[in-house]
């Protein structure tokens, strides 16, 4: 019996690139002799590409602000699409809504997963509170 993995694969809903391993490059008598049971029953062979993901470390949240007058809201923008147009609105809002609020507007450094402690200092330092568009 001939057996297409690819067909396989996606019938099991795993990626075809698993094809790409060196058993691929196994000849046909290895091949079979791997896949054959002793039974002469077909046997498969399956890797989960999940792994073992990290522990979640988990941080609480910051306390909550009983008000906005007065305060000053940073808002941080991480560079995905369009995050800079959605925080000037915002920022737009709050000079219309809420005058008193002070909003000052930031392009964190790096991509998004990357930290930026000298921008985390300064909200820590002169903010009150964080807006991030992180997008998604």
């Amino acid at each position: 019996m001939r057996l297409n993995r690819r067909k396989l694969l996606s019938l099991l809903g795993a990626s075809p690139a698993l094809l790409a391993g060196s058993s691929l490059h196994a000849d046909a008598k290895s091949a079979k002799a791997a896949t054959t049971a002793a039974s002469g029953e077909l046997k498969l062979v399956g890797l989960n590409p999940k792994a073992t993901p990290p522990p979640v470390i988990l941080i609480p949240m910051a306390p909550r602000l009983s008000s906005l007058d007065g305060k000053t809201v940073y808002l941080v923008d991480t560079g995905f699409n369009n995050g800079n147009e959605l925080l000037h609105q915002i920022q737009i809002w709050f000079q219309k809504n809420m005058p008193s609020v002070k909003t000052v507007f930031r392009r964190k450094a790096g991509p998004y997963e990357q930290d930026d402690p000298k921008l985390w200092q300064e909200i820590k330092q002169n903010g009150n509170a964080a807006i991030m568009a992180i997008g998604h």
